[in-house]
């Protein structure tokens, strides 16, 4: 059974998405849900409340589980959040470096094929491919 896929089925069933999944030391699983209309502390005890239902049913082997938002600096994980957050300030984080860096920070303006393009300080675009990513997140600034 491929856990991750349980799980998006499961939450688009309820109205909402998986945007990560962590397996931690000590039988912990940690997942970070979003909707549209974001997330409160009632849909968290509600996604948990079926999750342990189903989990028992499926023979899920876990110990303990954490239902959260993704917070302010959601990450990034699927082609679609590149599209759909187009606009935002991100942070990336290169597997390897690009013309010298591997951080970039800047406004996002989405995902051509499989690049993604930030705008950086200054107006230039800078393009990384998505094989090259390490980790993205939105950047909020307040």
């Amino acid at each position: 059974m491929d856990l991750r896929n349980l799980l998006e089925s499961t939450l688009a069933g309820l109205g909402y998405e998986l945007v990560d999944l962590e397996l931690a030391r000590g039988g912990l699983m940690r997942l970070f849900i979003d909707s549209p209309q974001g997330i409160t502390v009632e849909d968290c005890v509600k996604v948990s409340n079926h999750l342990t239902r189903l989990f028992m049913v499926e023979s899920v082997d876990y110990e303990r589980l954490e239902v959260s938002s993704p917070g302010l600096d959601r990450p990034l994980t699927r082609e679609a959040d590149f599209s759909r957050f187009a606009g935002q300030t991100v942070k990336l984080k290169l597997r390897l470096p690009q013309d010298g860096a591997r951080r970039i920070a800047g406004v996002l303006k989405g995902l051509s094929g499989d690049v993604v393009q930030v705008e950086v300080d200054g107006g230039k675009l800078v393009e990384v491919p998505l094989a090259n990513l390490d980790k993205a997140r939105l950047d909020p600034k307040f």
